[in-house]
């Protein structure tokens, strides 16, 4: 059973940052990708960031610029730095990891930006 364990959520002020880390139970090599997602209260799980297998990374349009994904195969562990804060920021991180047809979800951290 893959284990996602998420991390380094908390409250900081717009323009701030943040590291959200992502430990998983099993190397992280076997997932053919692994991303984070975000919700928001009252919103759609949405699409953050994703990095594939072979190191490439691609980002939603509302983060590209702010934050980068990236991550430690030796550690086992995804990361997701995040720049330049703003309130719209503001929600739930989940991880994912992708193996095939099956995704992994993480129990999300909280990220809260204020104004």
């Amino acid at each position: 059973q893959v284990q996602l364990v998420e991390s380094g959520g908390g409250l900081v002020q717009a323009g701030e940052s943040l590291r959200l880390s992502c430990a998983a139970s099993g190397s992280i090599s076997s997932f053919n990708r692994m991303g984070w997602y975000r919700q928001a209260p009252g919103k759609q799980r949405e699409w953050v960031a994703n990095i594939i297998s072979s190191g490439a990374t691609i980002y939603a349009d509302a983060v590209k610029g702010r934050f980068t994904i990236s991550r430690d195969n030796a550690k086992n562990t995804v990361y997701l730095q995040m720049n330049s804060l703003k309130p719209e920021d503001t929600a739930v991180y989940y991880c994912s990891a992708a193996r095939t047809i099956i995704t992994y979800w993480g129990q999300g951290t909280q990220v809260t930006v204020s104004s």
